[in-house]
């Protein structure tokens, strides 16, 4: 090997090194995201993800700058009973909405084992069209078994996918009780994608989640199940009309479609746009996206209180000590709880 070799390889090594340590400047990150580099939106969104204190900052630093670029979406959540097809359905959704020359992209809030901490970050293998896609961005986020803290970053990493340019992000949910409210609390359009056989599956299915849904689609409409999908789709229209619609003058109504074959995917796309078009004009539109703003400051804010109370030095000293007591029974909640704020408010 001669000397000209070792040196090249020796410079390769040291931008290597370089380029694994050294981080993106948020300015670079910016100038990434408006430029619709997809590997900066990734490296945003992990920053953004972070719980480590030294990026809360940068994140933020971040969010300022591109927040005047935000807002420019279409906002739509997606939930379903196990097994109705939430990844077939979004890869043949997302692929027509590409073909139309919009730029689409993908929040799955992925489900994480409170025991073991595992995800199952597998959206991308089963939207195995769209992640081909240049026109699509899709982002697995685990939840790390918890709720707490999804509202705020899925939040943030909308505004960063609008930042770089995407015209529809689908939020799509794990489908499990309190994560449909809060994606409803965050996106514009609420979409529930069922199965046939309404009369068994309305058994079990919570009446709550029918009234959070802009519009309910009986998914996988094809061959010998067609008949019987449409027949599920009238069953809800005759439920609907009794409940409580999620938005304020709008109708929520059941469709069909077939993912598989591509059929119902226009028609759900134009009820979207007609429901876009009628909520801006009553107002309704902008109403919900003021509410959307004020829940994320509020989310904010709940974050970066549990931030700072357990980061707190007198916190992290008294805090084992007192969940000891209370386990063995030697000190009441209530009390370890109120020691634990009087320490936190006590001046440093």
């Amino acid at each position: 090997m001669n000397d000209n070799h070792l040196d090249n390889s020796f410079s390769s090594a040291k931008r290597f090194h370089k380029k694994v340590n050294n981080a993106p400047t948020v300015e670079e990150l910016c100038s990434g995201l408006r430029n619709g580099n997809r590997s900066m939106l990734a490296q945003a969104i992990t920053l953004i993800e972070s719980n480590a204190d030294h990026h809360f900052k940068k994140a933020q630093d971040l969010l300022q700058q591109i927040l005047p670029f935000s807002g420019n979406s279409v906002r739509i959540g997606i939930t379903g009973v196990p097994g109705a097809g939430k990844s077939t359905f979004i890869d043949s959704f997302g692929m027509y909405l590409c073909e139309q020359g919009i730029k689409v992209a993908v929040l799955a809030v992925d489900p994480s084992s409170k025991r073991s901490g595992g995800s199952i970050l597998g959206d991308k293998t089963r939207m195995e069209h769209l992640s081909r896609s240049k026109m699509a961005f899709i982002r697995p986020s685990p939840t790390g078994g918890k709720l707490g803290g999804v509202h705020r970053k899925t939040k943030e990493s909308i505004a960063l996918c609008e930042a770089a340019g995407y015209e529809v992000i689908i939020v799509e949910t794990v489908g499990v009780g309190q994560s449909e409210v809060m994606v409803r609390d965050m996106v514009d359009f609420f979409m529930l994608l069922v199965l046939t056989g309404a009369g068994d599956e309305l058994q079990g299915m919570k009446k709550g989640i029918m009234e959070l849904a802009d519009a309910i689609v009986v998914n996988k409409a094809d061959g010998d199940n067609e008949a019987f999908a449409r027949k599920t789709k009238d069953e809800y229209n005759r439920i609907l009309h009794f409940l409580q619609p999620s938005t304020t003058g709008w109708e929520t109504r059941a469709y069909v479609c077939s993912s598989l074959y591509n059929k119902g995917i226009e028609e759900i796309w134009k009820t979207m746009e007609r429901f876009i078009h009628e909520t801006t004009q009553t107002g309704v539109f902008e109403e919900r996206r003021r509410k959307q703003t004020k829940d994320w400051m509020h989310a904010l804010i709940t974050d970066q209180l549990q931030l700072q109370f357990y980061a707190h030095e007198k916190i992290k000293e008294l805090l084992p000590q007192l969940e000891k007591a209370v386990v063995e029974g030697d000190q009441p909640v209530t009390s370890a709880v109120d020691l634990l704020f009087k320490n936190f408010y006590e001046k440093k």
